[in-house]
């Protein structure tokens, strides 16, 4: 065992060869270092704190009302509405004087959109039928099929008794158009013999597939093949009359819920109303 003699000698000799060894066994003194806020509290002004306010401030900005995202959306739909309304527009067909024509009524001389267009089909004697025959005349017109089990002969029925009361009770004069939506069945020998039992003032009109489908699409009539048996079929469509003044304008469209005494009046109706502005 060491004596107090002994271990004091070699203590020095150690903490010596300790202080004489290299970095980092030998202790490094560091000089105190202060530490200085950054402005983050709420009320700092140093120019640390400028980030953190523009930070908020482009967070306040970005959460904006829905009115911002709605308003841009809804001039956009407008620009949309416009655009369309303008095609249509340029589909209206300019109208002026026929010759042989006695009067042409004031608003035919304005372009507006409208129901319709040109066609060329044929007639009962296979002539050849466009729209610049009509002009000039006041037409009720309806899209149907011979071959139609019970709405179509009804509305064909309708159509003999209007004329019959525009004539005889209010003396006016309407040409009944009939256009058929099967011209695979519908030859003109069939569409007169069917017609002729109704009336034979009313004309039918057809043509080739293209070509009605043409004056349907014109018309937004709505026609489709259905229970196809063999060569038997159904046609399914919308049963709507039209209603063309001179200017081959559509003015009213009338569905099966009208009686052939309340489409007389609403077509007498329209006349006057055409006849006192065509004056003014």
């Amino acid at each position: 065992m060491l004596t107090p003699r002994v271990l004091k000698p070699s203590l020095l000799r150690r903490l010596r060869a300790a202080a004489e060894l290299p970095p980092p066994w030998r202790p490094r003194i560091l000089p105190v270092q202060t530490y200085h806020s950054r402005g983050y509290s709420n009320g700092g002004s140093s120019k640390y704190d400028r980030p953190m306010r523009q930070f908020s401030e482009q967070n306040e900005s970005t959460s904006r009302p829905l009115i911002y995202y709605v308003a841009p959306a809804l001039l956009a739909f407008a620009g949309i509405a416009t655009f369309v309304h303008y095609n249509d527009e340029r589909r209206a067909v300019p109208f002026a004087k026929v010759p042989g024509q006695t009067s042409v009524p004031k608003r035919c001389n304005t372009n507006r959109p409208a129901i319709g267009g040109p066609f060329k089909l044929y007639d009962t004697e296979k002539n050849e039928v466009t729209e610049s025959k009509l002009r000039g005349n006041w037409t009720l017109m309806y899209f149907g099929y011979t071959s139609c089990p019970d709405v179509g002969p009804a509305e064909v029925q309708k159509m003999a008794d209007v004329v019959k009361l525009l004539e005889s009770k209010y003396a006016i004069k309407i040409i009944p158009l009939f256009i058929t939506i099967d011209p695979q069945r519908d030859s003109p020998s069939q569409l007169k013999a069917y017609l002729s039992e109704f009336d034979p003032r009313i004309v039918g009109l057809t043509g080739p597939i293209s070509a009605v489908r043409q004056i349907a699409q014109e018309y937004r009539v709505f026609f489709k093949r259905v229970e196809e048996v063999g060569q038997d079929y159904l046609v399914e469509s919308s049963h709507n009359m039209y209603l063309l003044d001179p200017c081959l304008e559509t003015v009213r469209c009338f569905g099966t819920e009208y009686e052939a005494s309340d489409l007389a009046e609403a077509i007498t109706t329209e006349v006057q109303k055409a006849s006192a502005s065509s004056t003014n």
